[in-house]
């Protein structure tokens, strides 16, 4: 029996639906649904549009079921962005954008309270203001109420 599964890409700038199929012989793609993803600028700081992404999930889970439905979904979005919830499981706000300037010159110091090799040999990521630890430096630094 061919399982069908649907897969949600989203990128930087456009997201997809994919169905992917595998009749046991071999993997078929299909896609179903394509969508831009543009970033939301509100009072200077730069957001993901998430309302605007959960319609587009819902609109590639009917274009999916049109197209001969699906057994299992799964979703890959950014490595570094975050979205924080309170504690009845509510979203706070939209997530910051990756390339909101909210991290401009962190990562130097970062390296006031733990020197770069220390923190290079514990988290082994690549020194970049995008990343989620810069994104939560940030937070601690200019909102700490939201933590």
């Amino acid at each position: 029996m061919t399982k069908r599964v649907l897969a949600f890409d989203f990128g930087a700038s456009s997201g997809r639906a994919i169905i992917g199929c595998f009749d046991g012989d071999k993997i078929t793609l299909e896609e179903v649904h394509r969508f831009s993803n543009d970033p939301v600028s509100v009072g200077g700081t730069v957001y993901w549009d998430v309302l605007r992404l959960f319609y587009e999930i819902k609109q590639g889970i009917i274009k999916a079921k049109i197209a001969g439905g699906f057994d299992s979904i799964g979703i890959d979005t950014w490595g570094v962005d975050f979205g924080l919830i309170d504690s009845e499981g509510k979203l706070m706000e939209n997530p910051v954008h990756y390339r909101d300037a909210r991290t401009v010159g962190l990562v130097d110091e970062a390296f006031k309270t733990m020197p770069k090799e220390r923190l290079y040999g514990i988290t082994g990521i690549q020194f970049m203001e995008l990343n989620t630890l810069f994104q939560l430096i940030s937070l601690k630094k200019y909102r700490p109420w939201m933590l």
